[in-house]
């Protein structure tokens, strides 16, 4: 591959030792060496709020869509105060973007922020290679190959990492001033969540390891679980929180919240081979049978047959992933208690699923039968 005189060369390095050429682009790697976990990203446009997700801390993200940063960047599209990821792979970066509510370009953001990038490279052959290979570590930038195979094979990946201590809120916080008081555990979570929750409550954003009796004391009329990075079986703290609430208040969960409530009724989790990252995945509701287009992103995924069908426990399974059968939603009706794995609140992605949210103020409007929540 030959570059113009103003591109920096630079390689992506896979732990298993496959090699992507490209060029450098975005802030420059300490050392010439990024490294993560790299994952790859189906969707056609978001790539600003994908990149701002914080559930990518520990993850390099490589788009397949071949043109990124069309539409260039506005604060209006973070999803959080900052890109948690460890840096992006794409194809063509666009240098001079189109849009009027633009505030500047994708590869200005990415320098702004710290955040390394590779561009040029052949995202089509990198894509396959994940598919039939999985996630794994990676490493990228102007270090010599030698240095970046190093750092890629030394890359300890999500596994068994509690990530959500990095991203979490240090002290809570308070949005909104609807009419129902919310508690929403943040283990990275969206804005896009927030905004979905706020227009009809007043919501406490508390940091993922805010004690039980501390929220019970806030005297909510419902506890939501955001999404987040890392392995939930690492989480034994959140879990813990979350099996002292449940039948206590109504509780929504979404992605790792999903996966968390899973865990605190007796759950287990397991880890997919290169996980859901796109904004096209078709789930079946399946009391309604309808199929929604979902967004998704997320590594991990709920072992339907350890969900627990009898006791003060039982689930009951709501939604299936019509890809590859992965659990995508379940509800416990005796907790007052229900979870998804995909992305109703749509940042980015289509809005298919926003009725949960009114799921939700429906459940904490509900009667408490006899419970003490």
């Amino acid at each position: 591959m030959s570059f113009p005189a103003e591109t920096v060369p630079a390689l992506l390095v896979l732990a298993d030792g496959e090699v992507f050429e490209g060029e450098a682009v975005g802030a420059p790697a300490p050392g010439g060496v990024a490294t993560g976990e790299l994952v790859f990203n189906t969707v056609l446009s978001g790539y600003q709020e994908v990149i701002t997700d914080p559930s990518y801390a520990g993850q390099a993200i490589a788009f397949t869509y071949p043109h990124i940063g069309n539409y260039g960047v506005t604060a209006a599209d973070d999803e959080a105060g900052r890109p948690w990821c460890r840096g992006v792979v794409v194809r063509e970066l666009t240098e001079r973007p189109s849009n009027w509510r633009a505030s500047g370009s994708l590869g200005d953001f990415l320098v702004g922020h710290g955040i390394p990038g590779i561009a040029g490279v052949d995202t089509r052959r990198l894509t396959r290679h994940l598919r039939d290979d999985g996630a794994m570590g990676c490493a990228f930038g102007t270090a010599p190959e030698a240095v970046l195979a190093a750092a890629a094979r030394a890359e300890p990946g999500t596994t068994g990492r509690d990530l959500v201590s990095e991203v979490t809120t240090r002290e809570p916080y308070t949005r909104g001033s609807g009419p129902f008081r919310v508690v929403a555990y943040d283990y990275g979570v969206k804005q896009t969540m927030l905004r979905g929750l706020e227009a009809d409550a007043t919501v406490t954003v508390v940091p993922a390891d805010f004690a039980a009796e501390d929220t019970l004391a806030l005297e909510p009329d419902g506890v939501f679980l955001s999404n987040g990075p890392g392995d939930p079986a690492a989480l034994t703290t959140q879990v813990g929180i979350i099996a002292e609430l449940l039948g206590r208040v109504p509780v929504f969960g979404i992605c790792l919240g999903h996966q968390l409530l899973a865990c605190a009724i007796g759950g287990r989790t397991y880890k997919l081979p290169f996980g859901h990252h796109g904004g096209n995945h078709p789930v079946q509701n399946l009391s309604s049978g309808q199929v929604e287009i979902t967004s998704q992103n997320h590594n991990y995924a709920v072992e339907a047959a350890s969900l627990p069908t009898t006791g003060a426990g039982t689930a009951e399974l709501t939604h299936v992933n019509l890809n590859d059968g992965v659990v995508e939603g379940f509800r416990c009706p005796t907790g007052r208690a229900f979870s998804v794995q995909y992305h109703p609140e749509a940042g980015p992605g289509p809005h298919d699923a926003r009725y949960l949210f009114a799921d939700f103020l429906a459940l904490m409007g509900a009667p408490t039968s006899g419970s003490d929540g």
